[in-house]
């Protein structure tokens, strides 16, 4: 059994930002296939800013709580801060993923791609 850090945890027992935004400007769906999680991320967004994030994952414990901090990190950040964030970013902010979690942080960092694709 994995051991989590209580940060992770509490992302995980305590989710933020759990579901989907009710009138979104943009949405993103991404699957690993490695592992089958899969995350859908919903944002929306007023003067050019990340105002409300949401997400759904089917996933494991570190792809819970990682969706939790990632959206935290994107409220208020601009195209260009979106661009930036990286899975480092999303594995610092759950206070650090132990190896055979690190793929939650890059299912962010993919549905984060996708979602700017569609954002135009």
């Amino acid at each position: 059994m994995a051991i989590h850090n209580p940060t992770l945890m509490d992302h995980f027992k305590n989710p933020r930002n759990a579901g989907e935004v009710e009138r979104a400007t943009a949405k993103a769906m991404v699957e690993n296939p490695a592992c089958g999680d899969i995350m859908l991320l919903s944002v929306r967004i007023e003067d050019g800013r990340v105002a409300e994030a949401r997400y759904k994952t089917r996933g494991c414990v570190a792809a819970i709580a990682a969706g939790s901090a990632f959206t935290e990190l994107l409220v208020g950040k601009d195209k260009a801060e979106l661009q930036a964030l990286q899975a480092a970013d999303i594995d610092q902010a759950v206070g650090g993923l132990i190896p055979e979690s690190k793929h939650a942080a890059v299912l962010c960092i993919d549905t984060l791609k996708k979602l700017l694709k569609a954002m135009h």
